[in-house]
C-alpha cells in the first residue's frame, strides 16, 4: 500500500516539532501494513490515528487524519493530540457515523477539493510570497472546531472543517491577507466574535421591527451564517460568510449594502483563488502581484499602489 505525505504537510509537521516529520514517516510505514488502524473522524472519508510522541525527540502526541483508497493512503492533516478529543459519549459517535453514512461520497470529495485547492494556494505562497505564507496560522484541532460549533450553535460544514484543520486563520502582512482583495481568512476567535456581534445587532433590529409588517422587516444576518473572510486583519467592516443552509458564500458590509450575487461555494472560491495565482494573465475577478515578498491583489490597492 502506497502512503503519501503531501509536501505542505511536511512543513506543517516541522512546525509542530523537529521530530514530527520522522514520526509521520514511521506512521506511514505502519499504515502501509495496516491501512485500517485509524478510527472514523467527524469528517467523511477521513480516518484518524493517534501517535504517541514519547519515542520521538521533540515530538508531541499527534492526531493524524488520512484518506484510504484501494491502492493508496494519503495523509491529510496533522495536529497536536491535545487539541483532538474523541466524542464525549456513544451517542455522539453514533451521530457522527450516521452523518458520514448519509452521503459519504460527497463528503470525501469536499475534503479532497478543499485540501487540494488550499495546497495549491499555500504552495504558490511559499514559492513566491514567503512573508504571506508565514502569516498563515497552523491548523486547528477537531476540539477547537467543535468549540466554535458549540459557540455558534451551527453545524460546521465538512469543507470548512477541512480548511480550519489546515489553517486556523491569516495574521496578514501589513494588514493585508492572502485572499482576493487582500482579504483575510478570519481566526476562529474572530469568527465567534463577529457572529455574536452580528447576531446581537440583528436581535436589536428584530426588536425594532416587532410591530412592523413582515415585508417591512430588515434581515441583515442569519443564525446559520458563519463569518469567514474579513476585509482586513483588524477590519470587519465587510467580508464573506458561509451560509450553512445553502452552502454558498454571501457578502456582508457594515451598512448592510451587501450584494446577493456571490454564488461561490467555499470550494469554488478557493479553487478560483488558486487559479488566479497560478495563471494571473487569465484572472478576471482580481489580479495578484508581489511587493517585497508579500502577495497583494489589485482590487485591494489604490491607483498609486496598483501601478507599483
Amino acid at each position: 500500500m502506497n502512503v503519501e505525505i503531501p509536501p505542505f504537510l511536511r512543513e506543517t509537521a516541522l512546525g509542530l516539532g523537529a521530530g514530527v516529520p520522522y514520526a509521520l514517516k514511521v506512521l506511514a510505514g505502519r499504515l502501509a501494513d495496516d491501512p485500517d488502524m485509524g478510527s472514523p473522524s467527524p469528517l467523511p472519508g477521513i480516518l484518524t490515528v493517534m501517535v504517541d510522541g514519547d519515542p520521538f525527540e521533540d515530538c508531541p502526541d499527534l492526531a493524524v487524519g488520512y484518506i484510504r483508497e484501494p491502492d493508496r493512503i494519503q495523509i491529510r492533516y496533522v495536529s497536536a493530540a491535545s487539541v483532538a478529543e474523541p466524542a464525549e459519549d456513544e451517542d455522539d459517535a453514533q451521530q457522527q457515523e450516521q452523518a458520514q453514512a448519509a452521503d459519504p461520497t460527497a463528503g470525501t470529495v469536499a475534503v479532497r477539493q478543499v485540501a487540494d485547492a488550499w495546497q495549491r494556494i499555500t504552495g504558490w505562497l511559499r514559492q513566491n510570497a514567503p512573508d504571506s505564507a508565514a502569516a498563515l496560522r497552523a491548523g486547528a484541532g477537531p476540539s477547537a472546531i467543535a468549540a466554535v460549533e458549540e459557540e455558534l450553535g451551527v453545524r460546521i460544514p465538512v469543507e470548512l472543517c477541512v480548511l480550519w484543520l489546515l489553517t486556523a486563520g491569516d495574521d496578514g502582512v501589513d494588514g493585508r491577507g492572502c485572499l482576493p482583495g487582500n482579504n483575510v481568512l478570519m481566526s476562529l476567535d474572530a469568527v465567534v466574535a463577529e457572529h455574536r456581534r452580528r447576531m446581537d445587532a440583528q436581535a436589536r433590529q428584530d426588536a425594532l421591527d416587532a410591530h412592523r409588517p413582515e415585508d417591512e422587516r430588515i434581515t441583515f444576518w442569519g443564525p446559520t451564517w458563519i463569518p469567514l473572510v474579513s476585509h482586513g486583519v483588524n477590519d470587519s467592516t465587510s467580508g464573506l460568510y458561509l451560509d450553512t443552509e445553502t452552502g454558498f458564500l454571501g457578502r456582508w458590509s457594515r451598512y448592510g449594502d451587501h450584494c446577493d450575487d456571490e454564488l461561490d461555494t467555499l470550494v469554488t472560491y478557493l479553487e478560483e483563488t488558486a487559479d488566479m495565482l497560478e495563471a494571473p494573465a487569465l484572472a478576471t475577478r482580481d489580479k495578484p502581484g508581489l511587493v517585497d515578498g508579500t502577495l497583494v491583489w489589485r482590487s485591494g490597492l489604490d491607483a498609486a499602489q496598483a501601478d507599483g
